[in-house]
């Protein structure tokens, strides 16, 4: 699955309401980054856009997918904003450890059994060696 072929969400997964595409200040209180937001209309489930379009960064999330994909940021992006790695080499082998391919390696299109799933592989020494 390609990033930029994934759907846009109509409803939502959680609470089959629909869902809309807003203004992220519906969110946040004010416009962030490019300000624009896919967001329920029944709970509090939203995923923002790529910069310039209006293809989603990754699946809606509620409170506790957005938690664990931040959870997963934090450990995986010291390794490459260190420099330890390159950040597609990094995405290779979590990848690989993670048996899928590397261009469905995306945070933001993980669910949560992929995301706990990247957090146990993320916390091994391997991965904290490449932050340190």
């Amino acid at each position: 699955m390609r990033i930029d072929s994934c759907p846009i969400p109509a409803t939502c997964s959680y609470c089959s309401s629909d869902v809309i595409y807003t203004s992220n200040a519906a969110i946040y209180g004010k416009e962030y980054g490019n300000g624009r937001v896919y967001k329920c209309t029944g709970c509090d489930a939203y995923v923002g856009v790529h910069t310039g379009t209006d293809i989603p960064l990754g699946r809606l999330a509620n409170r506790e997918l957005r938690q664990l994909k931040k959870r997963c940021h934090s450990l995986f992006d010291p390794a490459w904003k260190g420099k330890k790695v390159k950040r597609r080499q990094a995405y290779s082998i979590l990848a690989f450890k993670l048996g899928i391919p590397v261009h469905e390696c995306h945070f933001g299109w993980f669910d949560m059994d992929l995301l706990i799933k990247a957090i146990n592989i993320l916390q091994q020494s391997e991965w904290h060696n490449l932050r340190s």
